[in-house]
């Protein structure tokens, strides 16, 4: 027996589809919040991301530029000066001028990243090159490579890989390529055309943009990994706080409920007080004439049972109004010093001789000590006297009734089982209906008077089905001194 999981009346429960939904609008928000963020992120790491290559282009150009004009000045200095003194004229075809042009360039380049490297001529030939099939051939015309005859310098990026690498931003290799004039240095002398030629430099920025890229994708998976952890978390509050939410949701339910309920009470009893003198005093004449008359003709009629069975209807009218008022307008409880062990052994006794009769045996086990408790011990009799009358009605055939009484700091828990058949599933939340009643004789009142009782004493009250077979009544009572009448029991 678990005397921790809470107790509420079975009519508080409120259908599936009348539940709230809360925090269905702040979870939207909030989820909706969390993928725009994310998207927010995604999209300032990619602009942080451009704005670095941008910087990382600017000072490759820089580069270029600075390693062009040192080039341009060793080419001048250490080449074509000797070179023209000795010679007379530039020709990079003699063997002799391309190893010392060759040995000029990469010694000034040396250690620099440079991966390749053109000078052309005037007429767009290059002159010389890293790889010595290009030279003598005649380039294309070019715009970088026209506006370089012009003076100005250009560069352009080049990306190769294939189409997804290179719309993605993950390219396999980067190269900046820097269109510069060669000019003849003016403090030199002077000609009619100061630009010579022009020197193509191709930088490999290839590893730099990896560490870029590395970069963009560190930032991303940053940023998915916090919000995913913030999904998790905002999750488990919005589920915490539905859950909070709905439990009060319930409550509200419960209470309004059992408001409604107390209003149809109110109302009922209003009624039975003005019926109860109109037809009470009727009947007790009724039933006091058909005594008399059952008299008189014992002797003139001994056969005749007619005035019998007046009494016996007369009677059992007179159950139905008194439990129907007993429904409408419940007594409240005198409290006073009671065990409930005693109470419950009092309706054996009183029950013994129908026990026997109707086939039956009754077993009462007591699991932990049963502390004293403030209550009214006749009412208590008769509630607990009415789940014992339900059990044996339920068992036509005999059968066994199981009662289990324990307790703990805050409440006595007695169950009640039985062997029937149980309560079928549509009926379950009708059994609390006033006048609602499967027997051929009964005002349907009983069960609702027990619980009238029950929580008139501060407790609860629960009628569900035995996995083995047959129903369980499970009653609470407070330990503590029990509330006024009228005030529902909340369990802790």
């Amino acid at each position: 027996m678990d005397l921790s999981r809470p107790l509420a009346p079975a009519a508080a429960r409120p259908p599936r589809e009348e539940r709230i939904k809360p925090f269905r609008l702040v979870k939207y928000f909030a989820f909706s919040g969390l993928v725009l963020i994310f998207f927010v992120t995604v999209i300032l790491a990619i602009l942080n991301t451009h704005w670095v290559k941008s910087l990382q282009r600017k000072k490759s150009e820089d580069y270029a530029h600075a390693l062009i004009e040192n080039l341009n000045h060793q080419i001048f200095l250490q080449f074509i000066l000797p070179v023209g003194l000795r010679y007379g004229r530039i020709q990079l075809r003699n063997p002799e001028q391309f190893e010392r042009m060759d040995h000029v360039v990469r010694s000034t380049l040396h250690s620099f990243k440079v991966k390749d490297l053109n000078i052309y001529s005037i007429n767009n030939t290059i002159s010389y090159s890293f790889d010595p099939e290009r030279i003598g051939v005649q380039a294309v015309k070019d715009r970088a490579l026209e506006e370089a005859k012009a003076g100005r310098s250009s560069s352009r990026l080049v990306l190769r890989g294939d189409f997804l690498e290179v719309l993605l931003g993950f390219p396999q290799e980067v190269r900046l390529v820097t269109f510069a004039p060669l000019r003849w240095e003016e403090p030199l002398g002077r000609i009619s055309d100061p630009v010579l030629g022009v020197i193509e430099i191709a930088q490999d920025l290839s590893e730099d943009y990896q560490v870029v890229y590395r970069f963009q994708i560190l930032v991303v998976v940053s940023c998915a990994v916090l919000l995913g952890g913030l999904f998790v978390v905002l999750l488990f509050v919005v589920k915490r706080g539905e859950a909070i939410i709905e439990k009060r949701a319930e409550e509200r339910l419960r209470l309004k409920e059992q408001l409604n309920r107390a209003e149809r009470l109110s109302a009922m009893g209003e009624m039975a007080a003005g019926i109860s003198h109109e037809i009470r005093n009727p009947l007790g004449i009724i039933r006091s004439s058909a005594e008399l008359l059952k008299k008189k003709l014992a002797r003139l009629d001994p056969g005749n049972n007619l005035p019998e069975i007046i009494v016996e209807e007369a009677g059992r009218l007179n159950a139905i109004i008194t439990d129907f008022i007993s429904f409408a307008r419940p007594r409240s409880p005198k409290l006073a010093p009671c065990r409930i062990e005693d109470v419950i052994d009092r309706n054996i006794a009183f029950l013994t001789p129908q026990i026997a009769e109707s086939r039956c045996t009754i077993e009462k086990t007591v699991l932990t000590p049963l502390p004293e408790v403030a209550a009214d011990a006749p009412l208590l009799h008769q509630s607990f006297l009415n789940l014992l009358l339900n059990a044996m009605q339920a068992m036509p055939n005999g059968g066994r009734i199981r009662i289990v009484l324990q307790a703990d700091a805050a409440r006595i828990r007695v169950d009640i089982e039985d062997e029937g058949p149980g309560i079928p599933e549509e009926l379950q939340e009708k059994i609390w209906d006033p006048f609602f009643t499967t027997k051929e004789k009964g005002s349907g009142l009983g069960l609702g008077i027990v619980r009238n009782i029950i929580e008139a004493h501060g407790g609860g009250i629960r009628i569900e089905n035995r996995e083995t077979g047959g129903a369980r009544v499970t009653v609470e009572l407070p330990v503590r001194p029990a509330e006024p009448a009228g005030d529902a029991w909340k369990p802790s």
